[in-house]
Formats: C-alpha cells, sequence, structure tokens
C-alpha cells in the first residue's frame, strides 16, 4: 500500500504533508476526519424525522455515530459505499444533542478516523409555546437610526435566540418573560423578516416553535454613508476597533451572528 510514495522533498528540516500522513498511519489514526450533516434541518419538530449522514473517504468501512453524553455509539457497516445514514423517526427531546461520527477499515480495525466536526440537533416542541415578537419603533426605521427587537415568552428565566432568514445571532438570558435586542445603527443590511425562539437554559437543545415573523423596514436615501460620529463606521452585526498595532479588538455590543 506504501509503495512508491514520494516522502517529499522541501527545504531541510520542514516536514511534508505526506509524510505527517504517514506518521498518522503509523499511530492507528490515519483517515481522514468524515463529513457529517442532518437531513432536511437539524432544527425538527418534535414528532418529526430526521436523517444523520456521515460521509468518509473509502468504501468498505464501519461507521460510529457518537452522542455527547451517551458512551454507546450507533454502528453502520457499509461495504460498497463511503457513507452511512443514521435515521431518527418520530424525534423526542432526547435526541436533541450534539452529535460526531468516526469509521475505520472492515478488513483492519486497529485503523480509525479522527473525529468529525460536531453537528446539532434542535428540537422543537409543544412544551415551549412560541413567543411573540415586535419592533419599537413599528412603523419602519430611517436609515442610520435606532430600532429594538423585542421578543416574549410564556416562561420566566429562558435563553432568547433572534434569526433573520435562517440566521441565528447571540442569544440573550432574561430572568423575566422578555428580552430585547437592540440595534443602534440601522444600515440596510439590518432589513428584513426576524423570528425568535426560545429554550430553557438547562436544555439547549429543545426549543420553542419559532414566533411569527415580523418585518424590519428601512427607509431613507443613501446607500453607503453612515452618521457622522466619532469611533468606527456602524458594522452590519459587530463592530470591531484596533486600539494599536497588535492591541486586543474593542467589541461593541451590536448583534452578533454565530454559527
Amino acid at each position: 500500500m506504501m509503495d512508491g510514495l514520494n516522502w517529499g522533498g522541501g527545504r531541510r528540516g520542514a516536514v511534508s504533508p505526506l509524510f505527517n500522513s504517514c506518521l498518522l498511519l503509523k499511530a492507528g489514526r490515519g483517515y481522514p476526519k468524515p463529513t457529517i450533516w442532518v437531513s432536511p434541518s437539524r432544527v425538527v419538530a418534535l414528532g418529526g424525522n430526521v436523517t444523520i449522514r456521515c460521509e468518509g473517504f473509502y468504501p468498505g468501512t464501519k461507521f460510529f455515530l457518537h452522542k455527547a453524553g451517551h458512551p454507546n455509539p450507533q454502528v453502520r457497516t457499509v461495504p460498497d459505499w463511503t457513507m452511512a445514514e443514521f435515521p431518527i423517526p418520530s424525534v423526542s427531546r432526547e435526541d436533541g444533542g450534539s452529535y460526531t461520527c468516526d469509521y475505520h477499515s472492515i478488513t483492519d480495525q486497529s485503523r480509525w478516523s479522527y473525529r468529525s466536526d460536531p453537528v446539532e440537533i434542535i428540537v422543537a416542541g409543544e412544551g415551549y409555546p412560541k413567543p411573540s415578537i415586535s419592533l419599537r419603533p413599528s412603523g419602519g426605521v430611517s436609515l442610520w437610526g435606532a430600532v429594538t427587537i423585542r421578543c416574549r415568552g410564556q416562561h420566566r428565566g429562558v435563553r432568547f435566540v433572534l434569526n433573520k432568514e435562517r440566521r441565528h445571532f447571540q442569544t440573550v438570558d432574561s430572568d423575566g418573560f422578555e428580552a430585547v435586542f437592540p440595534i443602534t445603527y440601522v444600515s440596510r443590511e439590518h432589513g428584513g423578516s426576524y423570528s425568535c425562539s426560545y429554550h430553557s437554559r438547562l436544555e439547549p437543545f429543545a426549543v420553542s416553535y419559532p414566533s411569527d415573523p415580523v418585518e424590519l423596514v428601512v427607509r431613507g436615501e443613501g446607500a453607503g454613508l453612515g452618521p457622522r460620529r466619532s469611533g468606527p463606521a456602524p458594522g452590519t452585526d459587530t463592530e470591531s476597533v484596533n486600539l494599536r498595532p497588535n492591541a486586543h479588538k474593542l467589541r461593541c455590543p451590536q448583534l452578533v451572528e454565530t454559527s
């Protein structure tokens, strides 16, 4: 298998990527990490159906699906393909969580891949009624003006999540029934449809259904000029300014999009 390998001919002292790969093979972790994803969506209604797919690089492999906090993985043997499917019918709250996968050859069980990056399943269910969402002011906001997005639920002490057209922003913990998401300087990129949801701080993978959407309308002329003020120009989601070379960045508390 390893006949004819080119061990690299770079500069003196450099280690080629191929040499690194061979060292990994000798260490027993020789296969690249697989890709993992959830279909049709990682956010699923209680009782719905999803499938977790794990794809490697070689046929004739055995895949292992790991759920965080659970010691026993699910196993699928795939003799003629490079991908394994792990269906979850009738999703329950217990199915929410973080998943990873890895694999090894059917013929050589001593050589494993690295773990995949994690993927999360979030369960939306009846236990958390959908919240309401509102804007203030409600009739639209001028370009570079200010607006507040307010999300109100039916439970105290929950964590609210603001969503904009399938993007998720920073979460806000609330001791009451609602959370406030201020936007200090509204740009055209802030316009669009927003919804919000919430979940218990102890159950981050079990969330409410999303609120009905609300539309943020940005009014006014001018596509690129911001307000006259000292400091950085307003950003779409975050603002950063370098205080001096090699200094830490100052993070202003605007809406922060997370992956």
